[in-house]
């Protein structure tokens, strides 16, 4: 069995890299000032930070029907399956208009639900990759999947929390009044909303956090694991790198037996953190057998 592994930008893998890793990417849009962008094909990060800075209307979208549907019908002329895994349906509604979509193919196309994002969502791609590589067909894979589902965790803080006021999940007097006493707010999701798990001052007590939170994961929900049985990604939308470097030698010296990584925030995630939003989650080896 042929079964061809397609995910979305929000896995932080972009097409380059996906050619390498043998996955398919569909970019995630980006609409500023009413105009459609998508990542690394018609706007850099640079652009568009750039625009965030200038107050211009910027939001993400879904990818439209036509073209997800455009890329499966291309790849089932060369593969018998597609496995599909897009950003969670507790983030997005991406998954369940896939669903839909899906429908329509006698279940040669399947849609993956296992409530993943960023660098966990680059966790599953790979672990579907592998699978596929092993001859597993879709359906197959798409159940590995979402039981493993639960074994993630992702944390998130931001520079500041405007831009997550302008999508209506904080209040404008809750984010003036954490600007003004400089309260980072550390945000955790396993694949649902985010919900706010704590709230320090300053950045450097929001990083020790997050690791803590992770640290603690480590211990609790991945006790029966070995250090190599678990992938630690690191993940910012930066606009400084020697920022994003700190994070991650941070991270690898709080993790120094677990593989880790490094995801940039894809833009259409960014809309909703905006720029020097910090993240880092805890996931299985792809590798690792049950």
């Amino acid at each position: 069995m042929k079964t061809a592994v397609v995910t979305d930008s929000n896995s932080g893998i972009f097409q380059e890299e996906a050619e390498t890793l043998g996955v398919y990417v569909i970019p995630m849009p980006v609409i500023i000032d009413g105009e459609t962008y998508y990542e690394n094909r018609n706007i850099t990060a640079e652009e568009f930070f750039s625009a965030l800075a200038d107050g211009k209307d910027v939001s993400s979208s879904q990818p439209s029907p036509g073209e997800v549907l455009e890329c499966w019908k291309g790849l089932l002329k060369e593969w018998d399956e597609v496995i599909y895994i897009p950003m969670s349906s507790g983030l997005s509604g991406s998954t369940q208009a896939s669903m839909m979509l899906a429908s329509g193919f006698d279940g040669k196309v399947q849609v993956a639900d296992n409530h993943r994002i960023s660098v966990t969502l680059r966790q599953a791609v790979s672990k579907a990759a592998l699978l596929s590589k092993q001859g597993l067909d879709a359906k197959t894979i798409r159940e590995k999947l979402e039981a493993e589902g639960p074994l993630s965790s992702v944390y998130l803080t931001v520079e500041s929390l405007s831009y997550l006021k302008k999508t209506g999940r904080v209040t404008p007097t809750t984010a003036a009044i954490a600007d003004i006493l400089n309260i980072k707010p550390v945000l955790m999701t396993k694949g649902e909303k985010f919900e706010t798990c704590a709230k320090v001052h300053g950045l450097i007590k929001a990083k020790n956090t997050m690791i803590r939170a992770v640290q603690t994961d480590r211990i609790t929900i991945f006790r029966d694991y070995a250090n190599e049985d678990l992938w630690v990604g690191v993940a910012s939308s930066c606009i400084n790198p020697e920022e994003t470097e700190k994070w991650m030698k941070m991270v690898e010296q709080a993790f120094p037996n677990c593989h880790t990584y490094y995801d940039p925030l894809s833009l259409s995630v960014a809309c909703h953190t905006g720029p020097n939003a910090l993240g880092i989650g805890i996931s299985l080896n792809p590798e690792y057998k049950d």
